[in-house]
């Protein structure tokens, strides 16, 4: 048997350790497990090289998972600890992290951030320009509920992979409108779009949208939206760089839908009467 440390956990981490009755192994990849139970709640046990996460568990080396498990291995769990087949792992002395970007501030500077983003040499990164998408993006910056909501079914589950590239849109999409709106609007949005889309989905998927619905999000954007805040363009770029590196198109097509947003939003400060 294996011990090992914890680095980071979330609240939600620590109530899925504390009431998962029958949990299963859902995907074992180098340095990502992804666990379920009897909920359809996931936790996320990763490595340091992935990170803080809504939803995850960071191990405290880069031992790769795919080495020591399959989808067949037993599980056991307790409040403070964890067992994957043969790795123990101890959750007791792990630092809470808190998955939650302080919105307030950041749409305090939505200004600022808006008007960095336009420095950015964006063109370079590919809007979807599907009719649903193109919904999306104007009813999220406008705040329509009704709207937003009959996009959303329409992109959800759209593409292939653990997280369709539809479901990395809405959650980018959602990001931006928790941004440029008041949280008491924003709240209301994001979590009707997310709990929308969830069910039409993979479960890993939903887990990220009902997630960014409560306003959470991983490291590499609460990094980004950090340097947002700055005047550092090359931090910035560095930082948005990291996030279209994520998985084979996530976090390009996320990125499409923040960017989506937050572009339609600014055009329409400049010019709110289009001819």
């Amino acid at each position: 048997m294996q011990i090992i440390n914890s680095l980071f956990l979330t609240t939600a981490v620590n109530e899925w350790l504390a009431t998962s009755q029958q949990p299963r192994i859902l995907h074992v990849f180098d340095h990502v497990c992804n666990l379920i139970n009897e909920h359809k709640d996931v936790l996320s046990v990763v490595t340091p090289q992935i990170g803080n996460g809504p939803f995850n568990l960071v191990r405290e080396d880069d031992v790769l998972f795919s080495e020591q498990l399959t989808l067949q291995s037993q599980i056991s769990n307790s409040p403070n600890h964890l067992s994957l087949g043969n790795l123990n792992i101890n959750t007791a002395d792990a630092k809470l992290w808190s998955p939650r970007p302080d919105w307030e501030k950041l749409h305090a500077r939505k200004d600022d951030i808006l008007n960095q983003l336009t420095k950015l040499p964006i063109t370079n990164y590919q809007f979807s320009n599907s009719p649903a998408s193109n919904s999306l993006v104007s009813a999220l910056a406008n705040a329509d509920l009704s709207s937003a909501l009959n996009a959303a079914q329409k992109l959800a589950g759209l593409g292939i992979g653990l997280t369709p590239a539809g479901d990395d849109f809405i959650l980018g999409a959602i990001l931006a409108a928790w941004i440029i709106h008041p949280r008491e609007i924003a709240s209301v949005v994001a979590k009707d779009v997310a709990n929308t889309a969830a069910p039409l989905t993979t479960s890993l998927s939903a887990a990220w949208l009902r997630s960014v619905g409560r306003g959470e999000a991983g490291i590499l954007w609460h990094d980004f939206f950090s340097a947002l805040i700055t005047n550092d363009v090359f931090d910035i770029q560095l930082k948005m760089t990291k996030l279209l590196s994520v998985g084979e198109t996530s976090g390009a097509d996320a990125m499409s839908g923040f960017l989506g947003v937050t572009t339609y939003f600014s055009e329409r400060i400049i010019n709110p009467c289009p001819s």
